[in-house]
């Protein structure tokens, strides 16, 4: 072996040792140090919904929607419990997923992960932010595979490198979204895609390539309904592209059909409708946000879908993705840049040819995100897939840059100029990462004597677990139920069964009748600063009073010896709910109240 192979050699085994200390290095830092808790109600549901499998209940849900619970009822045509609720609501695949693990640490066994009564971060959700974390890592590794195949190892290599100094992937790995499972399904759907196109391009068979990229994708819409756009797209492309034509097509309708026939009929079982709840998502996207609304009625009369200037609310809220497409796109400048690279005339066909792809599935994808809503606001909102595009997109950004870079005079005969735009474009998307890393661990370390903190308000997994967790009877035949404006927080850090706060007094005692008919009886009501925060906030209609009252009590009463003045008891319109939960209890200051039928005389006895 010459000098300077050897000399080369080395260069590349040093960037790999670098690459992977500074891996687990943000790993370690990501999951250990800056690691909140969950803090989305898509995480925590499906969280809530893996323990239950593990369990061996199934995909059933302690989580309930009123709506829900009453499709179920319409269906079965009689009264139906409040316990073993299957859930129509998330594609099934994540939780599945994290119901298996769940079952290999030993969650199913009674006592084990319990939260300890100083902890203020739940050891479950670090669980879910690892399996999260390792399906990214996984990404990183089959896009590096996908990128050398396409272009070369050195654009594949900074796209690597760009995966992993992005915020926005890091903020998903530790959300529990299932975002870095699709990544990873997404990213191996186009990997088997690409080599299918080869496969094409050299007349040579390329249907199992193109049926295998057709399971991956067909995986990614059980993981995330949302995808079933991103899967229109290949539909798409595999009927032009792949001969014989429409064949390809046809058959990975087939698989996506198969895959997806167990949940449709499961659904359709439970609640009469083939997409259950689930349909009702797209209120998020064409009624402004009113998913929360409906999903806490019985009656679909009281939160009817908005569809005067349909056609106006889609362009505008595709147009709020174009506006934010850099944001989306995880803030890797070279990823939209894969739009212009639509214009060059790539030599390699393949090339030429796969980038159609992409754009078609990402424009599936914004309509999509249009009907079903995003918020530009919101950088983890569950419905966002732009992020699976970032990195593919930010090769064919780097692949064009460079060739412009490389006609440029003083380029060409200055060797160290060569990869100074790598350098640029690493240094400009790394920059909010790497600008607010030491500020977030200096914060952890004014903190780290009291174990982090949660992702506060409104979760306090600590006051949910030990708090709430330790007052309510869970007896598996005829458990209580908590009313609360924040139930998937309660039913996965409590354990308990909870069902969302209606829109109305009079649904929630036609609901509290149900749960006494069965066994089921409602324990009390815990209301969070979330009932005053987003679409789902109480701050009008029969619960306002409610909702205000801890606010106005911490307001009223400032120090120990002046306790505030609460509205529960002195409001008229709060008389029912006062005479049937007598007793406000502060879980967590005046922030947290419980509002129950038990006295209790200090909800911390039990920690």
């Amino acid at each position: 072996m010459s000098n300077s192979s050897t000399q080369f050699d080395g260069s590349v085994i040093v960037r790999r040792i670098i690459y992977f200390v500074l891996l687990v290095s943000l790993t370690l830092i990501h999951l250990l140090v800056l690691f909140r808790g969950l803090g989305t109600e898509q995480a925590m549901d499906q969280a809530q919904l893996g323990r239950q499998v593990a369990r061996g209940e199934g995909l059933t849900t302690k989580y309930i929607r009123p709506l829900e619970h009453h499709l179920a009822e319409v269906k079965a045509e009689s009264a139906l419990p409040f316990t073993g609720l299957r859930d129509t609501y998330h594609a099934p695949l994540n939780p599945l997923v994290l119901g298996a693990v769940f079952k290999l640490v030993g969650v199913d066994q009674d006592g084990s992960w319990e939260m300890g009564a100083t902890e203020l971060i739940y050891p479950l959700d670090r669980v879910v932010a690892l399996v999260s974390t390792l399906f990214f890592l996984m990404s990183i590794g089959v896009t590096y595979l996908l990128v050398s195949r396409v272009f070369d190892g050195k654009i594949a290599g900074v796209t690597a490198v760009l995966m992993l100094l992005c915020s926005l992937f890091w903020s998903f790995s530790q959300s529990g979204l299932p975002q870095m499972l699709l990544l990873l399904l997404f990213t191996c759907g186009l990997y088997f895609t690409y080599r299918a196109v080869e496969s094409q391009e050299e007349d040579r068979s390329s249907i199992s390539q193109a049926l295998i990229a057709a399971v991956f994708f067909s995986l990614m819409v059980l993981t995330h309904w949302i995808t079933a756009w991103i899967f229109l797209g290949f539909l798409i492309f595999a009927a032009f592209a792949f001969r014989p034509r429409g064949i390809v097509a046809l058959s990975s309708l087939a698989i996506l059909a198969i895959f997806v026939a167990w949940p449709i009929v499961r659904m359709a079982d439970a609640t009469g409708e083939p997409f259950g709840v689930a349909r009702f998502v797209f209120y998020n996207g064409l009624s402004n946000g009113s998913e929360a609304a409906v999903m806490r009625t019985q009656d679909l009369s009281q939160a009817p879908l908005g569809i005067d200037g349909l056609m106006m609310k889609i362009l505008g809220t595709t147009l709020v993705q174009a506006t934010d497409l850099i944001p989306f796109l995880g803030g890797i400048i070279a990823a939209p840049i894969f739009f212009i690279s639509l214009l060059h005339p790539f030599k390699r066909t393949s090339i030429a040819n796969f980038r159609w792809l992409i754009l078609l599935m990402w424009f599936f994808a914004a309509i999509g995100m249009a009907i079903f809503g995003i918020d530009s606001s919101n950088p983890l909102h569950p419905n966002q897939v732009h992020i699976l595009f970032a990195p593919i997109m930010a090769a064919y950004g780097l692949a064009f840059l460079s060739i412009l870079w490389s006609r440029i005079n003083s380029v060409s005969t200055q060797p160290m100029l060569k990869n100074v735009h790598y350098i640029a474009i690493v240094a400009f998307s790394a920059a909010p990462l790497l600008l607010t890393l030491p500020k977030e661990v200096r914060m952890y370390l004014n903190v780290s004597d009291k174990g982090g903190w949660p992702q506060w308000p409104p979760y306090f997994p600590n006051r949910l677990t030990l708090g709430i967790g330790n007052l309510v009877d869970k007896d598996e035949r005829h458990p209580e139920i908590v009313v609360s404006d924040l139930p998937w927080a309660v039913a996965w850090y409590s354990d308990a069964h909870c069902i969302w706060l209606p829109n109305t007094k009079d649904e929630f005692f036609s609901l509290n009748d149900k749960a006494n008919d069965v066994g089921t009886r409602f324990s009390g009501i815990l209301i969070t600063p979330n009932a005053l925060v987003g679409s789902g906030s109480y701050e009008r209609g029969d619960f306002a009073a409610l909702a205000l009252d801890g606010k106005i009590a911490s307001v009223t009463g400032p120090s120990p010896n002046r306790p505030g003045r609460s509205l529960y008891d002195k409001i008229p319109a709060l008389g029912e709910i006062y005479r049937r939960f007598p007793n406000r209890t502060p879980i967590l200051g005046e922030q947290m109240i419980y509002y129950s039928e038990k006295r209790i005389s200090d909800p911390n006895q039990n920690n």
